[in-house]
């Protein structure tokens, strides 16, 4: 099975930027709001995309290329250029028709990455992160289905939080108590990290016995 893993944050903590230390050769990288990347590197391998069935297609297809790790950056806005298309279309039941549609779309992403990739492909899903009045800090979705009933992160072992404070980029690897940060015990060596996807990447793959090369 594949590994996917939630990258969160809120706007300009690092959550790109983190991408940096990558070779230009060495991810499968989706740019769904076709945004220039923070540093001065380009991908390879890029695919604009911001539909599901394409992403999983291509996600399929990584073998070809022997590439091993993908991004998808920014996939909360999946769901939210599938809103911006459809909503006004959309009223009374067919309103809860799309955002079970879009319930659908996410859960069927991590599923199939999960079921369908090899064991040593990690899918890191970066999403931005909503806080709400009482200091809860979970990922920035459309829906309640999505919310209360699937519960992203409740698919997945590993939620790294992003966080800036004066200028300096990190990783959270657990939780503060009030937000979905997790990671395995001593697969980081601390609560706060380097602001490096690589570096988690190779983390990951030393956890569980992982074959980190890439060509």
């Amino acid at each position: 099975m594949g590994v996917p893993v939630i990258i969160f944050g809120k706007s300009g903590a690092g959550k790109s930027r983190s991408l940096k230390n990558f070779g230009e050769d060495e991810i499968l990288y989706f740019n769904v709001e076709n945004k220039p990347l923070p540093f001065r590197k380009k991908f390879k391998y890029e695919s604009k995309a911001d539909n599901v069935d394409h992403i999983l297609f291509k996600l399929q297809d990584m073998a070809k290329v022997k590439l091993k790790t993908a991004v998808i950056d920014d996939c909360g806005y999946i769901m939210t250029h599938y809103f911006m298309k459809h909503h006004r279309g959309h009223k009374g039941n067919a309103a809860f028709e799309m955002y079970n549609e879009i319930a659908d779309m996410m859960f069927k992403l991590i599923t199939e990455i999960k079921n369908t990739l090899p064991d040593d492909v990690i899918v890191y899903i970066v999403m931005h992160e909503n806080t709400d009045e009482c200091g809860k800090t979970s990922l920035r979705t459309l829906g309640k289905l999505l919310d209360e009933k699937v519960c992203m992160e409740g698919m997945l072992t590993i939620c790294l939080r992003c966080i800036s404070v004066n200028g300096k980029h990190s990783f959270r690897t657990t939780t503060d108590g009030l937000d979905i940060t997790k990671s395995p015990e001593d697969m980081f060596e601390a609560d706060e990290i380097e602001n490096d996807l690589k570096a988690v990447d190779v983390a990951i793959r030393n956890y569980y016995g992982l074959d980190d090369s890439h060509a």
